[in-house]
């Protein structure tokens, strides 16, 4: 008996320990809530929400190489679409913790809601009735920021912040169908500071949508964090954020980064050595 309550406690512990673990993976930013009129919590609706968040759940593993899926469950008007994006710099197991505890968490933030959305540092978890794939969606948007300033020429790093965030969102976009919608960038302030910037958008985006997502949450940086150390505006589709510390994990980003071209000098080399190459074979045959 003894030992079956050690078990029980120790079990306890553990689950306790999981749930604080993902907590802390996700730390909670924001949510929106649009709640139902008619629908209940046993309608169809419901049903098929609670597959839906189940199968998000069960597509956040570590097989899941861009920490992105979507799918939706039902037909006409129970029909439900849901997604989840994570932060293209994380681990797989932070992005399957965030997704997990994202899944229970809505639920309990918006018991009746028929489209509703919920904000972590890690990931961004949604659903709603309306089908929202491969669109450009700016609302429900936020904005966070630090309230410290900069106090040494705020507006050399106003311009510089704008910089980087404007090199990311195309770099971002760019990205090929498929793979993630992701940028960093690390920008030299002063000798003892530098800008940390990170752009993400939704990989079911086109380039184009992806751009003009980035575009529009670049716009919205000026009125809520202007010479600000450290600010993020996020939308369902895109995101865009900066601080003076590295809050992303770089060397995660250096990794997924394919290596660079070779230099154009190279391909110069190499096409006079085959030119060459064949001239000397041609003079050869001549002789013959």
């Amino acid at each position: 008996m003894n030992s079956l309550k050690f078990y029980v406690i120790l079990l306890s512990l553990l689950t306790l320990a999981i749930i604080t673990l993902a907590q802390e993976d996700a730390n909670y930013l924001y949510h929106n809530c649009q709640n139902a009129t008619t629908s209940t919590i046993n309608s169809t609706y419901r049903v098929n929400l609670n597959l839906l968040l189940s199968s998000l759940a069960s597509n956040a593993t570590l097989n899941n190489t861009i920490g992105f899926y979507n799918t939706s469950f039902g037909q006409s008007t129970d029909q439900v679409y849901g997604l989840f994006i994570c932060r293209g710099d994380l681990s797989n197991t932070v992005c399957q913790n965030c997704v997990t505890f994202a899944t229970k968490d809505i639920v309990q933030r918006c018991p009746v809601g028929i489209a509703s959305i919920v904000y972590y540092d890690a990931c961004i978890l949604r659903y709603s009735n309306v089908n929202f794939f491969s669109k450009v969606d700016q609302s429900p948007g936020f904005s966070l920021l630090n309230t410290q300033n900069i106090t040494t020429e705020p507006q050399r790093f106003n311009n510089l912040v704008g910089a980087a965030v404007n090199d990311l969102a195309a770099r971002a976009a760019s990205a090929p169908p498929g793979a993630k919608k992701f940028a960093v960038n690390k920008t030299s302030f002063n000798a003892f500071q530098n800008i940390y910037s990170l752009a993400q958008c939704t990989p079911d985006l086109s380039s184009s949508d992806c751009n003009r997502c980035l575009s529009a949450a670049i716009a919205g940086l000026p009125n809520c964090c202007s010479s600000k150390i450290g600010g993020r505006v996020l939308f369902p589709s895109c995101y865009i954020h900066y601080e003076i510390t590295e809050f992303y994990d770089a060397t995660a980003v250096a990794a997924e980064s394919p290596p660079p071209p070779p230099p154009s000098w190279l391909f110069l080399l190499l096409h006079l050595l085959v030119q060459r190459h064949y001239q000397k074979k041609k003079a050869v045959s001549q002789q013959f």
